[in-house]
């Protein structure tokens, strides 16, 4: 796959010489080695493989986030299992997100059986061994249960991070040991800023003989033509087996806002890369009959279909303004909270 970015393409391209040089140069996402080779459908969910975990997951993940913002903590309840009800299977959250609410919320409504029935993701922001033990025993608490299916390193977002994590006393330590008693079955790591980070904690990992199961990553529509994890870092995970979580679909709301796109347009582009599992914001009911429509209607896109898309959004692509989470600190978390990182 050719990865030279748009960024440097010259600026008088025409709509139609930019579509031709997306199909002709291979650029477009999508392309290749696709993860439908491990789908299958059941009901209105589609289901995918976690990489070479051999788990089935399905295509759309419900954003851990969004689930505290409904001021009502039984509003929050009802949503989720609905999302469950409805074959959504796939639980994204954090240690971080709402101090503890949205993690406090899941696990009341994995109650009553829900917890089988769910593959429960969350993260940590810990670098130090003892920040995360901390931090992995409190989300198990809040949650309620006595594993998680998916950990995963949170905001890998600076170059430094990734040594920080694979430390001698550093966060995987703890990871390692959650995973030797139990408390952990699958590793991961997520971050929103530059792919090249993304790299660089692949790398890291490998140096230290560590092969991570699944890595969380904007991809949206914008994201194909600015500092692109589609281009960069997808096709390193495809060829790993690492599964391919995909979130900010949306780009929190700002990519549909902006008229160019709808935001089925949005979420079927993302189910259209080879992920794994698709995390998108659901913090109503309108919200997860959106996502479920998505799924519902989704169908491999042609390259000449994507390449009109990635034609329409790409002079808003271009500078990165729809991905405010990659351009400035307004999103990371860490950065205003240094203390998490222990």
């Amino acid at each position: 796959m050719n990865h030279q970015s748009f960024d440097d393409s010259p600026s008088g391209l025409s709509r139609r010489e930019f579509v031709r040089s997306l199909v002709t140069t291979g650029l477009v996402m999508g392309v290749g080695a696709h993860a439908w080779a491990a789908e299958s459908e059941s009901g209105d969910m589609l289901y995918r493989t976690l990489g070479r975990t051999g788990v089935k997951v399905s295509a759309i993940g419900l954003g851990g986030y969004h689930i505290g913002v409904p001021r009502d903590e039984q509003d929050g309840i009802r949503l989720i299992r609905a999302a469950i009800d409805r074959g959504i299977t796939f639980m994204d959250n954090c240690w971080d997100y709402l101090n503890g609410v949205s993690e406090i919320r899941m696990g009341k409504a994995l109650l009553d059986g829900y917890r089988e029935k769910v593959f429960l993701m969350t993260k940590i922001d810990g670098r130090t061994k003892h920040a995360a033990a901390r931090q992995i025993d409190e989300c198990l608490q809040r949650l309620q249960t006595d594993h998680i299916d998916l950990m995963q390193h949170h905001e890998i977002i600076r170059l430094e991070d990734p040594d920080r994590v694979f430390a001698e006393d550093g966060a995987m330590a703890a990871v390692l040991e959650a995973k030797k008693a139990g408390k952990v079955r699958y590793i991961g790591f997520t971050g929103h800023k530059d792919p090249l980070v993304h790299l660089r904690m692949l790398e890291v990992a490998g140096q230290h003989h560590f092969h991570f199961d699944a890595a969380q990553m904007p991809l949206n529509v914008m994201d194909a033509q600015f500092r692109s994890f589609a281009r960069q870092v997808v096709p390193v995970l495809v060829r790993e087996g690492i599964g391919v979580l995909g979130m900010k679909p949306l780009g929190s709301g700002a990519i549909p806002r902006s008229g160019e796109v709808s935001a089925i347009e949005c979420l079927h582009y993302a189910l259209n890369l080879p992920t794994s599992v698709v995390i998108t914001g659901i913090e109503s009911m309108d919200r997860l009959d959106q996502a479920m429509e998505a799924v519902t209607t989704f169908k491999p896109m042609s390259q000449s279909e994507l390449a009109v898309l990635l034609a329409k959004t790409a002079s808003l692509a271009a500078t990165g303004q729809l991905e405010r989470f990659k351009t400035t600190a307004d999103f990371d978390g860490t950065a205003h909270h240094p203390e998490w990182l222990g």
